[in-house]
């Protein structure tokens, strides 16, 4: 019995697309009107990847790009990077390339100049759900590609004649692409068995691009969804981040709970699934919903943003209960809580994690910004990175009840202040105190707390008055103990 991915490659020889890309933009064009696509040479042709190719075909090799830079450039986006593929064996790349750097020896990998320069191989038997036991370097890019993910992913391109702009596809990308549709090349159970990152990858790739997963890819997805416990969570995390960035995250948060790895990667997030809420404060629904349609407003956010709108109300399940109406009493502390166990287990940066539990642990606050002393809204305005607080909160509002009455207060108070007015120079230390004659204790950071809040509330202006603030508040130095 042939193996899928020999079949494959049988069944489409005979009717291998080699296409050139105004070709396929036209097609695209007139099935796909929101994609347009115009290459030149000085779009590419600067590009190192050109120059690398150029210098492999200049020894007898071939060259090509493939994988997501073609998928990215025929879609007429940027690409982030481009990988090249080449018949010449890594000793070979070597004696042309001598200064790269060898990041994947036994997989024929090598980085010139940061670009992926790999030979072509095809991968026998995988044991760990990532890394194949054994590779087998091919002289045809055809065994190359049929080894990849997805179809959208294993189109060639002709790197160093770009002028010929020709498309080589062996396994249907391009139809794919024109239909919008994320398909696993050959049996999609081995692909995704082969590497389980592969199915949160399917997940991202449809939420980017807007695109369907073909059933049968899906199935798979659903099939093996449990098989992500076995990916690492630095592998993991970098998926969710994407997912959370990059403009389509409502929609790979449906994916994912669809394909059952929400369950999988996020438990407490799929608790929110069904947790009502006051309708007089949460006319959308429960919190998931809540969450989805946050999800849905953001704009080119930060990972840590992204994760604070994920993750808010993350402690809302914990803390349900029905009184005069729907309460969640201490909801987020709870989800400061929760967050911080989610964060550590995907072994996100302690940076990051510490802005995403301030997002949470403030998000509240924005309810009292009316009422608050001015000396206290001026820390909460000198928060770090403020601007995450405020677009969390309208994210918030705008997919609740709507009124954004506190938003635009606090955000027309941050505009209005100067770093010089939230955080001035302090008018006494405790050097300043011990001088006067307080004796350092417990009680100097309340009264550094209590000048610092004159201060900001423009009630003193110097030391003098600081200090003097001090012995009216605190008695004179004998009497501190």
């Amino acid at each position: 019995m042939e193996a899928p991915r020999q079949k494959l490659m049988n069944d489409k020889a005979t009717v291998v697309a080699t296409t050139t890309l105004a070709e396929v933009v036209a097609a695209l064009f007139i099935s796909v009107d929101i994609y347009r696509f115009y290459l030149t040479m000085d779009h590419v042709g600067p590009t190192k990847a050109v120059q690398i190719a150029s210098e492999l075909r200049s020894h007898g090799f071939q060259a090509w790009l493939v994988g997501g830079c073609v998928r990215d450039l025929v879609l007429g986006r940027e690409p982030a990077d481009y990988d090249i593929t080449t018949d010449a064996r890594p000793d070979q790349l070597l004696q042309i390339f001598p200064k790269a750097q060898l990041v994947g020896a036994q997989f024929g990998v090598i980085l010139v100049d940061g670009v992926e320069v790999a030979t072509f191989r095809s991968d026998h038997s995988y044991d760990d759900g990532r890394h194949p036991v054994q590779v087998s370097f091919e002289t045809d890019a055809k065994q190359d590609v049929l080894r990849r993910d997805f179809t959208i992913n294993a189109l060639l391109l002709d790197a160093a004649s770009l002028s010929a702009s020709q498309v080589v596809d062996y396994v249907g990308g391009l139809d794919d692409l024109r239909n919008r549709i994320i398909r696993a090349i050959g049996d999609p159970r081995q692909r995704f068995e082969e590497d389980h990152l592969r199915m949160l990858r399917a997940i991202r790739f449809a939420a980017r691009f807007g695109f369907e997963i073909e059933p049968a890819t899906l199935a798979a997805i659903q099939e093996l969804h449990a098989r992500i416990a076995r990916v690492s969570p630095e592998r993991t995390r970098d998926e969710l981040a994407r997912i959370l960035t990059e403009g389509a995250a409502r929609r790979g948060f449906e994916l994912l709970d669809a394909s059952g790895l929400l369950s999988d990667i996020l438990p407490e997030v799929a608790a929110m699934k069904g947790v009502e809420q006051p309708r007089e404060f949460h006319p959308e629904g429960d919190v998931w919903t809540h969450t989805l349609l946050m999800l849905e407003g953001l704009q080119a956010p930060t990972p840590a943003l992204a994760l604070g709108v994920l993750l808010h109300d993350v402690g809302k399940p914990g803390t349900f209960r029905v009184a005069d109406r729907i309460r969640f009493n201490g909801h987020v502390e709870l989800g400061e809580q929760i967050a911080r166990g989610i964060l550590n287990r995907l072994r996100f940066s302690n940076a990051e994690t510490e802005q995403v539990i301030a997002l949470i642990a403030n998000h509240m606050r924005f309810k009292h910004v009316h009422e608050m002393r001015e000396s206290t809204l001026k820390r909460m305005l000198r928060m770090n990175r403020f601007e995450e607080h405020l677009e969390l909160h309208r994210l918030d509002c705008e997919s609740s009840h709507g009124n954004l009455e506190n938003y635009e207060f606090a955000k027309s108070k941050f505009e209005a202040s100067a770093p010089e007015q939230l955080r001035p120079p302090r008018l006494v230390t405790g050097n300043d105190l011990i001088e006067a004659g307080y004796a350092p204790g417990p009680e100097f950071a309340r009264m550094l707390e209590a000048v610092e809040d004159a201060q900001l509330e423009l009630r003193i202006h110097s030391k003098e008055e600081a200090l003097e603030l001090v012995r009216s508040a605190f008695g004179p130095p004998n009497r501190v103990t």
